[in-house]
């Protein structure tokens, strides 16, 4: 398990690294050129909408490694945090370069013709979304419990995330935005196999 998880650690220093040059080279654009997306485009919902998904990963990591001691799942949950905070910033500043809103009226996923397919119900607002309940219950845990039940909420919440940067890489216009949700989907893939077998290790699987 230390050589998948040294590998993903790897990884999401190569995910951070792209990420400062994708940065820089949206920034190179002033917004303002006739590629610049509009407020109801996909790569602006794309931007709202993962940033939104991004920072319930974050909360989500930083809640198992104070509740676990066990190092490969606190070294997994820091990748992860690291990584998505990194990306959320990205996608919020290039919201601000485009000189366009963070937050919208339309329902999330509306950018993907899905608008209103999470009932937002207990504060799960997009597929993969942990609700409020399952957020205070991972709160609550401590130990292989916890680890268990934060290898298995982040497993769908991957698989959310991989659904929505599939839908970027379809329908976004902008280069760097579409390459970005295209690393997104191979990174969390991996780690969705890794934590398959993390699962597998503490006597537990994915939820069907």
């Amino acid at each position: 398990m230390k050589r998948h998880i040294g590998w993903i650690t790897g990884a999401a220093a190569a995910v951070l690294v792209a990420a400062g040059a994708v940065t820089y080279a949206v920034a190179e654009d002033d917004g303002s050129g006739p590629g610049t997306p509009s407020a109801d485009s996909a790569d602006a919902g794309f931007a709202r909408d993962m940033a939104v998904h991004h920072q319930q990963a974050v909360e989500m990591s930083y809640i198992v490694r104070d509740r676990t001691k066990n190092e490969e799942v606190r070294r997994l949950a820091y990748d992860i945090a690291q990584t998505q905070a990194n990306q959320r910033g990205m996608l919020l500043g290039w919201l601000d370069l485009w000189g366009l809103p963070k937050v919208s009226a339309d329902p999330p996923m509306t950018w993907m013709g899905m608008g209103g397919m999470a009932s937002g119900k207990d504060g799960a607002l997009m597929p993969g979304m942990a609700t409020n309940t399952e957020l205070k219950k991972l709160s609550a845990l401590g130990g292989k419990q916890a680890e268990v039940l934060y290898l298995q909420l982040m497993t769908e919440h991957h698989k959310g995330g991989v659904h929505m940067a599939e839908g970027c890489v379809a329908k976004c216009t902008v280069g760097v935005e579409k390459r970005l949700a295209q690393g997104m989907v191979e990174a969390q893939r991996s780690e969705i196999q890794l934590m398959a077998d993390m699962l597998k290790e503490r006597g537990a699987k994915a939820r069907s």
